[in-house]
């Protein structure tokens, strides 16, 4: 596979716990898109994992509960990553997230000095996506 990312839509989100200067964004389901190549096919999988942010702060109040990602915005450096993320992802200088829940108003909101993906356990694998699916 040459390229994966998480597809923030659809992907489910199961808390965000805070210790010290740590915030963690945790997903029971990240939603994973894998493209090869030379392959007009794509792989979607899931996998669980954190978003993790130090030298953190929540800037808003968090979402009284969580569920399904509805998208969201994940900032490294000078980059802005819409509605996904790319694997794998490490980086240090300014990072952020602006992470929407469905039927929540309120947005899981973060400002950080660093930010990293740790995925656990193995990818599942859920379908192969065709073009004109």
């Amino acid at each position: 596979m040459d390229s994966s990312s998480i597809e923030l839509v659809g992907s489910e989100i199961s808390g965000v716990s805070v210790s010290d200067d740590e915030v963690r964004v945790h997903f029971e389901r990240a939603i994973i898109i894998k493209t090869m190549t030379g392959s007009v096919e794509k792989t979607k999988w899931w996998q669980k994992g954190d978003i993790v942010f130090t030298g953190a702060q929540v800037v808003d109040p968090l979402p009284d509960a969580f569920g399904e990602c509805e998208g969201g915005d994940v900032g490294e450096n000078v980059y802005t990553y819409r509605d996904m993320i790319p694997l794998p992802l490490e980086s240090r200088g300014q990072a952020s997230c602006d992470l929407v829940i469905a039927g929540q108003t309120r947005h899981i909101v973060v400002q950080a000095e660093t930010i990293r993906l740790e995925m656990a356990e193995v990818p599942k694998y859920i379908e192969h996506i065709r073009p004109g699916q």
